[in-house]
């Protein structure tokens, strides 16, 4: 049986593991608006007093992402670049005298700061005067495309299609991601047209359990029930999930600050994210000055912080495991005391990809501390590029890491077992 296996760019891709969304745009001077509710929206009310992309990217680096992806048109169509195809972008802003080029600037400081670069498009556009007429809307798609990726920002890493509100509309997507793909060969495209990667299907940041990478169907989007088939049938497409740090709003709101997600629910949601396989997609949205929030960066920075405590010293690794079958074994010998004892509260397990995904089901025992007898301790599904597991602490002399049930052969390339929760 030949296994589906990923590209290299999508193994990339998945030791990114988490990186933050940007919304910002024409809406962020625009509180209260919703996606297509059709109030008018005038350009000349962009001028953030203080964009700083490299505040945006400073700040992601010191937590830890390692990507990020901004919005460079939104469901309005406004374009954050000076696109000859539109009057609704800055070129129409009283911001730099109609000069500035928010993605200009957001790649710079992608750059500056070792973030691989993101642009979300939506490809629904309320206010083009060509969206119902699908051919020549699909010559102003590829036309906004050239101009954000034919080589006018350097090499991007991937692009964002936001599935709302094309339900009902036909793109001819071959033609489209044609270009894309000629004009940035290791692109990788976003649950659209021809995907690498895929949506989780909710805005919470929860992948699906188990979260195999490989699949044959795709939530659309939010709009839509049960999933698409993909028309290329089963592929490897590993999940993001994306979700906001504050409780509803994408774009900047002064009116929701008390919803901002506390360092320990962004924490649940790594782990309910990359702690499942997935990589994890958080939105902080800039204010009105083009500044992040001092407050959300404060939770970012904290999330961060607190993640490289718990996981930055194991306390033993796979090179303590000897490999029996299936099974990996690290057991200490007649321990005399707690001083020759471990207290584990988390393993973290990576499967190696690189042939595909093997492991379907796996267990995980402690050697008690006074008898050695092994004690279940947690059992799983999927482990793909990472798997946390957490239990109570448990004393013990060391662990067993058994690969229950498998459809190929099996191949981890690390344990790690931590005492994270605080000592």
């Amino acid at each position: 049986m030949n296994k589906i296996k990923p590209t290299v760019r999508q193994l990339e891709f998945q030791s990114w593991e988490w990186g933050v969304f940007i919304h910002f745009g024409i809406r962020t001077f625009y509180a209260g608006h919703k996606d297509c509710d059709g109030k008018p929206m005038c350009p000349e009310v962009f001028k953030p007093s203080g964009l700083d992309c490299g505040q945006w990217a400073r700040t992601v680096k010191e937590a830890g992402g390692k990507y990020m992806v901004m919005t460079c048109k939104h469901h309005c169509g406004f374009a954050n670049w000076p696109s000859a195809y539109t009057e609704f972008s800055v070129a129409s802003a009283l911001w730099q005298g109609g000069n500035g080029d928010v993605v200009r600037e957001f790649v710079d400081a992608c750059r500056k700061n070792d973030l691989k670069i993101g642009f979300y498009y939506s490809p629904f556009d309320i206010n083009s005067p060509v969206y119902d007429n699908p051919k020549a809307y699909d010559d102003y798609f590829i036309n906004q495309m050239t101009e954000l990726f034919g080589g006018n920002y350097g090499e991007i890493d991937m692009v964002w299609f936001d599935g709302a509100h094309s339900e009902n509309h036909k793109y001819d997507w071959k033609r489209i991601i044609r270009e894309i793909r000629r004009q940035q060969p290791n692109i990788l495209i976003f649950n659209m047209g021809d995907p690498d990667y895929r949506w989780c299907g909710n805005e919470d940041g929860f992948a699906e359990y188990p979260n195999w990478n490989v699949t044959d169907k795709i939530n659309f989007s939010i709009y839509t029930e049960g999933k698409n088939i993909s028309p290329e049938g089963k592929t490897w497409l590993p999940q993001e999930c994306d979700f906001r740090i504050r409780h509803l709003n994408w774009f900047f709101s002064e009116n929701d600050a008390d919803t901002l997600k506390s360092p320990e629910e962004l924490i649940g949601n790594y782990y309910y994210s990359v702690g499942r396989g997935a990589n994890m997609l958080l939105n902080i949205a800039p204010d009105r000055r083009g500044l992040l929030p001092e407050a959300d960066c404060e939770s970012l920075i904290s999330m961060g912080k607190e993640l490289k405590r718990r996981f930055k010293e194991p306390v033993f690794s796979i090179d303590a495991f000897t490999r029996e079958n299936n099974k990996w074994v690290h057991c200490l010998q007649d321990p005399l005391g707690y001083a020759d004892s471990y207290l584990i509260d988390h393993i973290v397990i990576k499967e190696n990809l690189s042939e595909g995904e093997s492991i379907k089901k796996f267990r995980i025992s402690a050697f008690t501390h006074q008898y050695g007898k092994p004690v279940n301790v947690y059992e799983g599904y999927n482990i793909g590029h990472k798997a946390i597991c957490s239990f109570p602490p448990v004393r013990c002399r060391g662990m067993v890491i058994e690969i229950l049930e498998h459809d190929g052969p099996v191949k981890i390339d690390s344990i790690d077992a931590f005492r994270a929760t605080e000592k």
